[in-house]
């Protein structure tokens, strides 16, 4: 199997044991991207070996800064992503996509320093669907073999184009996107996935060595 597609599915597998949906076009513009302070921080899973850190947002490009990581038997894969916040009516949606292209030996994924973006070969949009921001930050992704179920009912719900392995990506426009994720916000087909995180405490202060003597007792 080629590199490219091992990785695509390591990276599928880890987040959440499916392929997202890929468009090629944004959900969202600079222009329509808007800010919430409530996403900012470090937000964390169950099992704490997941973490998803917003920061920003970025003054150039009007995104947050994501860095996802994953540790799991003592190693640690990252991903650096830009994530633009659009409101569209009542609804809250995240387009995410690369922020640096994968640098290190792709033939050996654990040498490649931002793992999770080998995945975007090419300079392509995932979408999340926000449901709340506290006190869990709760949201869903998308899985491509719910949205073939779609697609299978009613081809013209959204463009998209089939490609190699019965693989396929969107190539409808932002405008057009929006419409979709909108009208198929709370169908399953579409946003199938929920993720539950909960901000990460801040660490607590070094505790006090018993037999320490400050300057001031001596």
């Amino acid at each position: 199997m080629k590199t490219k597609k091992v990785l695509f599915y390591l990276l599928a597998a880890v987040l959440t044991g499916c392929v997202p949906v890929m468009s090629l076009n944004p959900l969202s513009s600079e222009k329509d991207a808007v800010f919430e302070d409530k996403l900012l921080g470090t937000w964390v899973g169950n099992d704490s070996n997941t973490t998803w850190e917003f920061k920003g947002p970025d003054v150039t490009e009007k995104a947050y800064v994501l860095l996802f990581s994953q540790r799991e038997d003592k190693k640690e894969a990252k991903g650096l992503f830009f994530a633009r916040l659009v409101k569209i009516e009542n609804r809250f949606f995240l387009d995410v996509y690369p922020n640096q292209w994968p640098s290190g030996v792709l033939e050996d994924p654990n040498k490649t320093v931002w793992f999770y973006n080998s995945f975007f070969f090419v300079p392509v949009h995932t979408f999340i669907k926000i449901d709340s921001f506290e006190p869990e930050l709760k949201f869903r992704l998308t899985d491509d073999d719910k949205m073939k179920e779609l697609f299978d009912k009613d081809p013209n719900a959204v463009k998209h184009e089939f490609y190699k392995d019965n693989k396929f990506v969107l190539t409808a426009s932002t405008k057009e996107l929006q419409a979709f994720v909108l009208k198929y916000a709370d169908d399953n087909r579409v946003f199938s996935n929920e993720i539950k995180l909960v901000r990460k405490k801040a660490e607590e202060p070094n505790s006090i060595d018993p037999n320490h003597t400050s300057k001031e007792t001596q």
